[in-house]
């Protein structure tokens, strides 16, 4: 199967099923020297793993990820990191009434039609037990731009019709973020979702989410003008992240009721005075905040019958038995981190290869123009 290898430079290669032996991924072209540990990776890991909140799956993995090669008396030494995380709670007899049918939505019958053969068991390589190795990979790639002074954080913006987007980044309460299930921003509205996704959880059905992204600490510089432009390498990267069926730069679809004098984000010496592009200018990070949004869909695996087709065409109902996501954004916040930090990762390489001796007279001017209240 082709396309598992994303990245130019720094380059992940994943592997596994959600019910075989393992997962796993080789990192490559990450530099030498750099600090790392399991318990670096596993912190990033604790993160997305299932089970940990009734909102969630509860399938029980402790993702325990174990450095294979690449690493050397703690620090990468320039060579391929290999990682692993072994399957341990896979349950793949719920899935022995599927074998033969195509569940509405997922990628049941793709697959079927595009290899002639699959693997039912949860899924096999379209699940998104696949993301696992993702945020393990992004861990990398996040301690290595800290090195840099590059901090990427997400979090959840909207759950179904619940809108908990603040004003202002600003206004992003970062330590209530990592501090209850939902990667929710505003601690008060936290009882608000509990109470949603019990109902839902109750009406046995499933909801989408947004989540929102952020990088800050940027650099100018980081991308290309045509066809590897940093904001479409973004939006590659999140959109390949599973159920996500929209991805958004910085304003986004807002950008179409706004008009050119409203858009446009000023130059001052004191800085930029709004951030509407999202940190990106032709394709090319302006060092403002990199700032993205996903929209993920509904979780296509429901104990509520729905209507399909076997393998012979015949028409079916099919119920879906297993441990699933009532909604699989509440579990996303950690994965869309990682791709951006992958893909943030891979062009600042790509950028330090071929412009580290750019230099041109223009200071770099700051993210924004400092508030009035800056000083508090």
């Amino acid at each position: 199967m082709a396309g598992n290898t994303f990245g130019t430079l720094f380059t992940v290669t994943t592997f596994g099923e959600s019910h075989g032996l393992a997962l796993g991924c080789i990192i490559d072209g990450c530099p030498p020297g750099l600090p790392l540990t399991e318990a670096d990776i596993q912190q990033e890991l604790d993160r997305r793993k299932p089970g940990t909140s009734k909102f969630t799956t509860q399938r029980r993995e402790p993702d325990a990820v174990k450095i294979l090669s690449g690493v050397f008396e703690g620090v990468t030494t320039g060579t391929p990191i290999g990682l692993l995380i072994e399957n341990t709670d896979q349950r793949s007899k719920d899935y022995g009434n599927i074998k033969d049918q195509f569940r509405p939505a997922h990628a049941d019958y793709t697959y079927w039609q595009k290899y002639g053969i699959r693997d039912y068991r949860g899924g096999g390589r379209s699940s998104a037990r696949e993301t696992a190795m993702r945020v393990a990979a992004g861990a990398v790639a996040k301690k290595y731009l800290q090195t840099k002074g590059i901090t990427i954080r997400g979090f959840l913006s909207q759950l179904g019709p619940i809108k908990v987007m603040p004003d202002s980044l600003a206004d992003v309460n970062w330590e209530a973020v990592n501090n209850n299930p939902f990667f929710c921003p505003d601690p008060s509205r936290v009882s608000e979702l509990e109470t949603y996704m019990q109902d839902l959880r109750k009406e046995g059905n499933s909801i989408g989410a947004k989540i929102t992204v952020v990088a800050s600490g940027m650099l100018p510089g980081l991308g290309e003008p045509i066809f590897d432009r940093l904001d479409a390498d973004i939006a590659h990267g999140l959109m390949s992240i599973n159920a996500v069926k929209g991805v958004e730069i910085g304003a986004g679809f807002d950008s179409i009721t706004q008009k050119g004098t409203e858009h446009r984000d000023a130059l001052t010496p004191e800085g930029f005075t709004s951030n509407n592009a999202g940190g990106v200018l032709g394709g090319i990070s302006s060092g403002q905040d990199i700032i993205a949004h996903i929209a993920l869909k509904p979780t296509s695996s429901l104990h509520l019958p729905g209507d399909s087709i076997d393998i012979h065409g015949q028409p079916i109902t099919v119920v879906t038995k297993g441990r699933h996501d009532p909604c699989v954004g509440i579990r996303a916040t950690p994965i869309a981190e990682a791709m951006l930090a992958l893909v943030l990762m891979d062009h600042y390489l790509r950028h330090r290869g071929q412009n580290a001796d750019v230099a041109v007279s223009t200071p770099v001017i700051p993210a924004q123009v400092p508030s009035a209240d800056s000083s508090k």
